[in-house]
């Protein structure tokens, strides 16, 4: 039987949500392990299932892919100690993988992604290189059935308002040289994430991201 994200997982970071407090959350350790354990279990499922198609993912430690809950607050205004999601990056810049798929589970707020997220300059500049050099190849990426099917396009946070430096304003492919991430998302529910069948359905959904990732790599093999 395929892992699954249990209720209780789900549970257990609405509840956090309510009370990010150090004090709750050490009396709720033991929900805690259990949700972690949960979330570790099914990244398990996950990773053997993407590797299938993508063998480099196959690799990877789940443990190691989780992030972890405990918030860097040094330079923050929100002082709360916890995250209330669980997140898994897969590949996206961890070892020597540049782009990957990413899992976020939060009540009501989950997604799947892939694609480069925020690279240094110069990653970022080496692959927008490769879109203005190969502009039609990674159009055909985008309009693929599959693709579009599962991603309305990429995201366009924090896109810059001007071509950067040393590419032509006029470029065919200016509106993506503005980019500074390279990254598509796809919603998940709460019943998508606790379906008896999640691993292979969000496997489905990370494949038809594989020709994205090999072009954004490709500058880097």
């Amino acid at each position: 039987m395929n892992p699954k994200i249990e209720n209780s997982t789900l549970k257990f970071l609405k509840d956090l949500a309510k009370n990010n407090n150090r004090d709750w959350f050490t009396e709720n350790k033991e929900k805690y392990v259990a949700a972690n354990e949960n979330a570790v279990n099914f990244v398990e499922d996950l990773i053997e299932k993407i590797a299938e198609f993508d063998e480099e993912i196959g690799k990877l430690d789940a443990k190691k892919s989780l992030f972890r809950i405990y918030r860097d607050t040094r330079f923050s205004k929100d002082k709360t100690p916890y995250k209330t999601n669980i997140g898994a990056s897969l590949g996206m810049g961890k070892g020597n993988r540049v782009s990957g798929y990413y899992l976020h589970i939060e009540p009501g707020k989950s997604f799947l992604a892939g694609g480069v997220y925020q690279p240094e300059s110069s990653v970022l500049k080496q692959i927008r290189k490769e879109i203005s050099m190969n502009g039609k190849d990674f159009l055909k990426i985008l309009e693929q059935d599959d693709f579009r099917h599962h991603f309305r396009g990429l995201s366009v946070e924090n896109k810059l308002q001007k071509v950067p430096q040393g590419f032509e304003k006029d470029d065919a492919m200016a509106e993506y040289l503005k980019l500074k991430s390279f990254v598509v998302i796809h919603p998940i529910s709460d019943l998508d994430l606790t379906d008896e069948n999640a691993t292979e359905n969000f496997a489905k959904i990370y494949k038809s991201i594989k020709p994205l990732n090999d072009f954004l790599s490709a500058p880097f093999l």
